[in-house]
């Protein structure tokens, strides 16, 4: 392959992708976009056109001159995506066309991550089960995205934490050979701040710190406009930094972490204590409903305001906000977005965070910071999983 076409092969992917993010587009935003002539993009989206993958949609709002033709994505091209979005209790599967509407029902897996080393077999049976039941043939699928907990290498495919194979083997490559599919596999942190960064709170930002409040404390930032890695790959391990007072060990095995204070896990059986100590509280109804996770009930008593489940989560926010404060004076990002499952209590949180972050935070830099709650809420893990397909694959 000559490298002019590998080049234009390209092109037609990155036409794709910036589709997919935005919507409709006209030729001249995405002539801009892809830093590439008008001529030039004509032309790819007139093949892309032929080929079936893009459609005319229509007449942008006029800007004073001819009104441009937009285009968008044909979601009848039939081509899909499969998002599972993993915590240390729960994976959830979707599966998205080109528009990342949902084209089969997703479907939740109580799931707990250990040291079992049939965990993997596990995953695989039920990816397995999800696609032949979407009776969607395995050629019209792009590709699958994970996003999981632990110390993943995305660009080699190996979770250091959770899912070990034979071998030391890659991950991504034995999930790629036992589904049959393009595998791709992230930190579930990570993915989150992509999918706010394409499709949320971040989107058009270049500095943003994205919180992931779940049963641990996830971070992922965006610097420059793009997700920061470290190094090796692991930066964002909020969890673990020394913030703690108590003598609690953490998962980690140190002491002092974040996460011993601030964890869903944690809150849960600070509310259970509380409770059996006398404290009144709907959450004493709540958590004998066993349809949904304690920690989902946690968080909507709090948000529906009792005030156990309020005092408890304000607690931990504002020692989350404490530990925002150093970063802000490393980093100092313009927004700071609340999500993950924590983004179910809403903007309960926002005070406590801010509060800490007035109280042990430059002004000069505190004030520049805006905090904002996602509104993605929990569709964040699966749309940051569909990018990594997106990112990933090509359309040729």
């Amino acid at each position: 392959m000559t490298a002019s076409i590998k080049k234009y092969r390209q092109l037609r992917t990155d036409v794709i992708k910036h589709l997919y993010y935005s919507k409709m587009l006209t030729l001249t935003e995405l002539s801009v976009l892809t830093h590439k002539s008008l001529p030039l993009i004509t032309n790819v989206v007139n093949n892309l056109v032929a080929d079936g993958y893009i459609l005319e949609y229509g007449l942008a709002p006029s800007t004073g001159g001819r009104r441009a033709l937009t285009f968008l994505l044909n979601k009848e091209k039939q081509r899909f995506i499969i998002a599972v979005a993993m915590d240390q209790l729960v994976t959830q599967v979707a599966m998205y066309d080109l528009l990342n509407e949902q084209r089969v029902e997703s479907e939740i897996l109580q799931f707990t991550l250990n040291d079992d080393p049939g965990l993997t077999a596990s995953l695989i049976d039920f990816l397995k089960d999800y696609i032949l039941r979407s009776g969607v043939p395995l050629e019209q699928i792009l590709g699958l995205g994970i996003g999981m907990p632990g110390f993943v290498n995305a660009a080699k495919g190996i979770n250091h934490t959770f899912f070990k194979v034979a071998g030391e083997g890659s991950l991504r490559e034995h999930l790629t050979k036992e589904l049959g599919l393009p595998v791709f596999i992230d930190n579930d942190s990570s993915l989150i701040a992509q999918a706010e960064l394409k499709f949320g709170e971040g989107k058009k930002l270049n500095d943003v710190m994205v919180v992931n409040i779940g049963w641990g404390i996830g971070l992922g930032m965006i610097i420059n406009g793009s997700l920061f890695r470290g190094h090796s790959g692991y930066a964002g391990e909020f969890s673990h930094i020394p913030l703690s007072l108590s003598n609690k060990l953490c998962s980690c095995g140190k002491q002092g972490c974040l996460e011993v204070d601030t964890s869903l896990l944690v809150l849960v059986e600070r509310a259970k204590s509380e409770i059996k100590r006398g404290v009144s509280s709907s959450l004493q109804q709540r958590f004998a409903d066993e349809s949904k996770l304690h920690g989902d009930h946690f968080l909507e008593a709090a948000k529906a305001g009792d005030p156990l489940a309020v005092s408890i989560l304000s607690d931990a926010a504002f020692l989350i906000g404490k530990g925002l404060s150093t970063l802000i004076h490393i980093i100092n990002p313009e927004l700071i977005v609340l999500g993950g499952r924590g983004a179910i209590a809403g903007e309960i949180m926002i005070a406590p965070v801010q509060q800490a972050i007035h109280e042990f935070c430059i002004p000069r830099l505190a004030e520049h910071t805006e905090i904002k709650v996602s509104a993605l809420n929990m569709d964040s893990g699966l749309l940051g999983a569909a990018t990594l397909v997106i990112e990933n694959c090509n359309f040729n």
